[in-house]
């Protein structure tokens, strides 16, 4: 199945770098290329891509709000039917990548990141997973739970998960793939995705990301 991808950047170079690296893989077409967080908005809404690689430094409308007007008005049961976000920044604490997870953004990778990582963050995230840089992972995700500890589901929402659906809920943090967590449980991987579709059912969480957030926030992860 091919991977349909926009990338949104508002320099044309790095749009025609990302394009020309991600068009390698014979698994990834990108459909379009955005200058801005409008023009983003707007071709994704016409080309309906998987993925957004989305830039944060924009003008007209930088990649926070792009992002947060894609997911905005979706059903929590219609998530799948929303393109993914991976944002692309400079600097590992990027003050506004604590944001960019706030606004639905499936991940994040450094501009840094080689082609394999880029090509592998988008299959990862175009199948529905979380993608955070690892060098920063824990360091990022421990500070954005601390901002947002006001936010935090009632104890009886947390009360309401299963001992597995716990489990599932560290591996998540963890950053494991339903097909990793499938063969660290030794169940299968279709049984994964009812278990974490539970977790955040429950806990009123919109992604898989927001579900990592939430481990480290409520020491689920460790």
């Amino acid at each position: 199945m091919t991977i349909r991808v926009l990338i949104a950047d508002d320099q044309e170079m790095i749009r025609d770098g990302l394009a020309a690296l991600l068009s390698s893989d014979a698994e990834i077409e990108v459909v379009g290329q955005a200058g801005d967080g409008r023009e983003a908005v707007e071709l994704a809404r016409r080309l309906d891509p998987d993925v957004v690689v989305m830039d944060i430094r924009m003008p007209e409308m930088d990649g926070l709000a792009a992002t947060a007007e894609l997911h905005r008005d979706t059903p929590a049961d219609a998530a799948d039917a929303r393109p993914k976000v991976l944002v692309l920044t400079t600097f590992d604490l990027d003050e506004y990548v604590y944001e960019a997870l706030a606004a639905g953004a499936s991940g994040f990778l450094l501009k840094d990141a080689s082609a394999a990582d880029l090509i592998r963050g988008v299959r990862i995230v175009a199948a529905g997973d979380a993608l955070l840089a690892p060098s920063i992972t824990r360091r990022l995700i421990g500070d954005f739970a601390r901002r947002r500890r006001h936010q935090r589901p009632s104890p009886a929402a947390t009360a309401a998960l299963t001992p597995r659906e716990t489990d599932v809920l560290r591996l998540l943090a963890r950053g494991l793939s339903n097909a990793e967590i499938a063969a660290e449980l030794v169940l299968a991987e279709q049984t994964i995705k009812t278990h974490v579709g539970h977790v955040l059912t429950k806990l009123a969480l919109r992604d898989r990301t927001q579900a990592v957030v939430f481990a480290y926030e409520n020491g689920f992860a460790g």
